[in-house]
């Protein structure tokens, strides 16, 4: 399974090489955009927008509310893990 994380494209670092800077939750990554760049929409226009970033590239745009509701399941989802895993270790440490 491919999972897409939303960013939002804070700044075009290598217009040329089609690289810029992406906002992931407050962390800022550098990203290819090459999958979303064309004539129509050159890299100096992708300033402010949402991607879905897989492995390092901006696979696609995203609107900001659809980049928002990713970002909450997202964060659901991380802590249904956590619960999960303290039920195991608590589990764990019953029967130890």
């Amino acid at each position: 399974m491919c999972l897409g994380i939303p960013g939002r494209i804070v700044e075009i670092s290598y217009a040329q090489q089609k690289l810029a800077t992406v906002d992931v939750g407050g962390v800022r990554r550098t990203v290819n955009i090459a999958c979303i760049v064309d004539e129509e929409h050159p890299p100096e226009s992708c300033v402010g927008e949402w991607v879905l970033v897989h492995v390092g590239f901006a696979m696609s745009r995203v609107d900001p509310e659809e980049a928002q509701r990713t970002i909450e399941l997202l964060t659901q989802l991380g802590d249904i893990q956590a619960e999960v895993q303290a039920m195991r270790t608590s589990g764990q440490a019953q029967r130890g």
